[in-house]
């Protein structure tokens, strides 16, 4: 079977509040993704008599009038653009005894309240609907994961990554500490404590995002799908083709004796062809197999190419990011930047993924050699606390070209141009810093003009960064291993590149038959 590979949100957070805004949500949703379903959030803190803030869901007339208008929002734009299916969704926390869970609906559904996770999964009983439950490794009882009720039917993914952080084991290499009140992580809650227990759950990542959809670096989910159809969508969910990263679109295809990630079989082989196929936005470092919750092999990718001479027209990808600029403590009053940009090669322009965390940016791609782009780049005030994204953000982009490497790419800032050859590229990573203009500004508002180290203009000036370009080889794997089958197991691959981002593919269960 031949799938397409389709990338979505599935947990972005709109408010009460932010309800007004749901079609700049949408417009977000759409430049990001393939398809988008809401996590409409009904909680807000409110002051208890005695003082204490408490969150809290609102009362329920104010939630079924926000719920009315989010379904006739989806009603509407899914009639008006089939081609960017919508699903209708919140966010259901009970009494933190179960784990947080993003409640889905394939078409319409009541948004309810229970206590309990099993009442949940009575009320909505006759409704094509699921549950995903997110940062599933905090504690037990704590609004961490409870896997003594989970259902497999109700909840056939489950959220491994976020804005949270992992949510993959107590003890992974990927940390879990954005929210201080929330943490830490601990052991049996997690996605592989239950896959260990037996649950049968597919595995997706995505933002929990609460300010803008699809927030880079937050975690997105891949789907394997026959079309871009709900239908389509819904069947790759409910049977488990799904996969999540971490930051960027990665093609990920984990398949084992021709069965797919999310898919259980019997063999009587003593050895297993396990074949993965990925597409990475950075090269890959390595791929590891797990079996049942394990490392049980490991593909050191990085050692097969990175000696490899580099061909004389070749294909690559290289990341653009705007941002950094004033601290906020120093020139509180500037808060973002508007950049006008192009990006124009002698070869030609293959891909460009947006790396984008907020909304305010446009990319036009003119023909297949030249680009023109606007970002704006923002501070932010938010501690982290409670729903605030992380302290540092960047715009930009992952440009794929073909070209000459003797070749020169022509970027062009504010007017301003900066040519690199593509051998260049391959060299290192650069930063260009715009420190004139930091020091003009010291000037003008502090009549600042010298120090003995450059700590007051490098450290309020925006800055550029042009990663080091990596070329097709070694962001692209299509292998096939045979590995010795003794027992029962499930097994799942983790996918590691190079810039430090991760992808987990779904499990696949293998049973001696």
């Amino acid at each position: 079977m031949i799938y397409q590979y389709l990338f979505s949100d599935l947990h972005s957070n709109i408010h009460h509040e932010q309800i007004e805004h749901i079609d700049e949500w949408y417009q977000q949703a759409k430049e990001m993704l393939d398809f988008w379903a809401i996590a409409y959030y009904p909680y807000y803190i409110r002051e208890d008599i005695k003082g204490i803030p408490l969150e809290d869901i609102h009362p329920i007339d104010k939630v079924q009038e926000d719920w009315n208008i989010i379904n006739e929002f989806v009603k509407a734009k899914n009639k008006s653009n089939p081609e960017f299916p919508l699903f209708l969704g919140y966010e259901w926390q009970g009494a933190g005894l179960d784990g947080d869970h993003n409640v889905f609906f394939k078409d319409i559904g009541p948004l309810v309240n229970p206590r309990r996770y099993i009442d949940l999964y009575k009320d909505l009983l006759g409704y094509s609907v699921i549950a995903v439950p997110h940062h599933l490794a905090y504690s037990l009882s704590h609004r961490g994961k409870n896997w003594a009720t989970h259902i497999d039917e109700f909840s056939p993914v489950v959220e491994i990554y976020s804005s949270h952080g992992s949510s993959e084991s107590a003890d992974t290499d990927l940390p879990m500490t954005r929210h201080v009140h929330m943490g830490p992580r601990t052991g049996g809650t997690s996605v592989f404590d239950g896959l260990i227990l037996g649950y049968k759950v597919g595995i997706i990542a995505s933002g929990d995002n609460h300010v803008v959809p699809a927030q880079y670096g937050h975690g997105f989910a891949g789907i394997l799908a026959k079309d871009k159809s709900k239908d389509e969508i819904w069947d790759a969910l409910i049977k488990r083709r799904v996969y999540g990263m971490t930051s960027g679109r990665v093609k990920l295809l984990y398949e084992i004796n021709e069965n797919v990630m999310g898919s259980e079989f019997k063999t009587a082989d003593r050895m297993l062809t396990h074949h993965i196929k990925i597409e990475t936005q950075d090269s890959i470092d390595r791929v590891v197999i797990y079996k049942n919750g394990k490392p049980h092999f490991t593909y050191n990718y990085a050692e097969k190419w990175i000696e490899k001479p580099l061909d004389k027209i070749l294909k690559f990808k290289f990341k653009l990011e705007f941002g950094w600029g004033p601290d906020l403590k120093i020139y509180p009053d500037i808060q973002n930047k508007i950049w006008n940009g192009s990006l124009k090669t002698s070869g030609s322009i293959k891909s460009i993924e947006k790396c984008w965390s907020s909304f305010g940016q446009s990319l036009n791609l003119l023909d297949d050699s030249y680009c023109r782009f606007k970002l704006t780049t923002r501070k932010t005030t938010q501690s982290g606390k409670w729903m605030g994204p992380s302290p540092v953000t960047t715009e930009g982009f992952v440009f794929e070209i073909e070209a000459d490497i003797n070749s020169d790419i022509i970027i062009e800032i504010d007017g301003k141009k900066y040519i690199r050859k593509v051998s260049e590229l391959f060299k290192n990573t650069d930063v260009i810093v715009f420190l004139e203009e930091s020091k003009k500004l010291a000037k003008e508002r502090f009549d600042f003009t010298e120090y003995y180290r450059s700590d007051p203009f490098y450290h309020n000036a925006y800055k550029v960064r042009v990663n080091k370009a990596k070329p097709e080889v070694s962001y692209k794997i299509d292998k096939e291993f045979k590995l010795e089958f003794n027992e029962d197991a499930f097994y799942l691959i983790k996918v590691y590149q190079s810039d430090g981002a991760v992808a987990w593919s779904s499990p696949i269960w293998v049973s001696k038959g």
